[in-house]
């Protein structure tokens, strides 16, 4: 796969990325990822690309609404501008209240989840259903956008299914009820996570648009985001689960899109060295709860190296912090 891309893209994605009134230095995101992306692991993130939008987990709503206080899940610490909280629900009206409660706390854009394929949101009317009910996804959009003063962002899918690819249509309802952006993950919603996200589909919203389309699905490298850019003709790539065990990611493709040099890959002992402050930011920030949620990182730290399959195993069962320190400090150590 080439590491080059053409003279007249690289100079575009060289320059910074304008969302409405919002001008961002990079043009390289961190996609909101349930479970995953709270302030721990934007905090890794940020270190290794602290120009680039980087996203909350997704947000209910309808939890907001009946919540007398923020849940933590929309806590953002001091510098970790700039940052979008991602909200969802399918009642304009509560998503109005949530996008101005974001705003208040910090996010320096609204992003609205029409993507997600999980049965309890898309049952409940939201995520990627809205794909199904364009006239209640424009309804949404444009009450955020009334509501807010920063700018409203899309995040979604290809269609329902193969028989419903409506992503044409229902990206340019987007634009047209306000939307300063869309990023698109290139599968539909019977897809899931599954089989080969279909780039070609960014290419054909691209040139149906004129706010700035964000390029989503299968961008696990560097490579892979040269070759998706090229193809696609994008205004930038969003990593979502390339950064599972792996928070260098972003800031790599950064890199590469501002200089042209890719960067070399962090050792085996840096990759260690990461998922232990990984574990310690959990236990530091949410106690036992973060033990618990810190298992399934630590497996996606442990991948590619002799041995790794054996660590996995014991970090997936950890039951203390400490218990974790020693795993990891005696594979760095024979590393």
């Amino acid at each position: 796969m080439s590491n080059r891309l053409s003279p007249a893209l690289a100079s575009k994605l060289a320059t910074p990325l304008q969302i409405g009134s919002v001008v961002l230095e990079s043009r390289v995101l961190q996609s909101p990822l349930s479970g995953v992306t709270d302030l721990v692991f934007r905090r890794l993130v940020r270190r290794y690309a602290p120009k680039s939008m980087i996203y909350t987990e997704m947000v209910s709503a309808k939890e907001i609404h009946h919540l007398q206080t923020l849940p933590q899940l929309m806590e953002i610490a001091p510098g970790e501008e700039p940052i979008s909280i991602q909200l969802f629900d399918c009642r304009p009206d509560f998503m109005a209240e949530a996008a101005q409660k974001a705003v208040a706390e910090g996010a320096l854009t609204i992003d609205i989840n029409m993507g997600c394929p999980v049965n309890k949101i898309t049952k409940k009317g939201g995520g990627s259903s809205l794909l199904r009910q364009p006239e209640v996804a424009e309804a949404i959009v444009k009450t955020v956008v009334d509501a807010v003063e920063v700018p409203v962002t899309v995040k979604t899918r290809l269609g329902w299914d193969d028989d419903q690819i409506t992503i044409l249509d229902f990206a340019r309802r987007m634009e047209a009820s306000g939307a300063s952006m869309l990023t698109l993950h290139a599968r539909t919603r019977a897809q899931g996570y599954q089989g080969t996200a279909r780039w070609e589909w960014i290419a054909k919203v691209k040139k149906v648009l004129s706010i700035p389309v964000i390029a989503n699905g299968d961008i696990f490298s560097v490579e892979a985001a040269i070759a998706c850019l090229s193809q696609t003709g994008a205004d930038g790539v969003m990593c979502s689960r390339g950064t599972l065990g792996y928070p260098f990611l972003v800031g790599e493709i950064d890199h590469f899109l501002r200089t042209g040099q890719v960067l070399p890959p962090p050792s085996i002992k840096a990759r260690l060295q990461c998922g232990k402050e990984h574990l310690q930011g959990l236990w530091e920030y949410k106690g036992q709860r973060g033990i618990i949620q810190s298992r399934k990182h630590m497996a996606w730290y442990c991948k590619g190296f002799p041995g790794a399959a054996e660590l996995r195993d014991k970090l997936s069962r950890i039951e203390s912090l400490e218990q974790g320190y020693q795993l990891i400090d005696r594979a760095i150590f024979n590393y």
